[in-house]
């Protein structure tokens, strides 16, 4: 399985690598809330926040191998967003492939009424599976929150059970419009490095 040093993925420059500790995120909070005078708009920028340290926490729990994230004032409210990069390994047998994935994920099983599973073609790396959706994600024992999601899953290069799934999310819901294109346009660019650091070719 490639570790951190086998891909690439780049996102935006006002983001920033997140450390999975959570303590770069909580000196981007005291930022934020101390740009925000208002209490409404305090007590919104630590229920975001909170979603974000729950995110970190199950990300670490999870093994993520990268974590990018913004958190970004604007005239309008504060801007959220997420991208990370997890390693998985399915059992034998079974691949995330589109008929697969649809087959499991359907709208007619439980999940979100918006989950959609499609396929997207990423200039270095092919056609894969991608699944979108409005997610709920717990943040307490009794809280929960909503997040815009996309999961693109990657085959590892020679190793069929291995992938490695880029998700990414955001609570700001109103924006689905432009968070979606932003997130297609930040995976589009992700791609696998042989180990002698040259970009390895598409597979399909």
């Amino acid at each position: 399985m490639p570790d951190r040093e086998r891909f690439l993925l780049n996102v935006p420059e006002t983001w920033n690598t997140t450390d999975l500790s959570g303590q770069e995120m909580a000196a981007a909070r005291a930022r934020a809330l101390a740009e925000t005078p208002d209490p409404r708009a305090k007590a919104q920028v630590n229920d975001f926040f909170r979603t974000g340290r729950e995110l970190l926490r199950s990300a670490r729990k999870h093994g993520a191998l990268f974590s990018a994230s913004t958190a970004e004032m604007y005239d309008d409210g504060l801007f959220m967003a997420y991208v990370m990069v997890f390693a998985v390994n399915t059992p034998e047998g079974l691949e995330f492939t589109l008929p697969v994935l649809t087959q499991a994920l359907g709208t007619s099983r439980r999940g979100p009424s918006d989950r959609e599973v499609t396929s997207v073609t990423l200039p270095h790396i092919g056609t894969v599976a991608r699944v979108t959706g409005t997610e709920e994600t717990a943040i307490a024992a009794d809280v929960s929150t909503k997040l815009l999601t996309m999961h693109t899953m990657l085959p590892v290069p020679g190793s069929p059970q291995e992938y490695l799934v880029v998700s990414c999310a955001s609570p700001n819901l109103p924006l689905k419009e432009a968070v979606h294109p932003l997130f297609n346009a930040i995976t589009a660019t992700f791609r696998f490095v042989a180990p002698d650091g040259a970009p390895r070719p598409a597979t399909s």
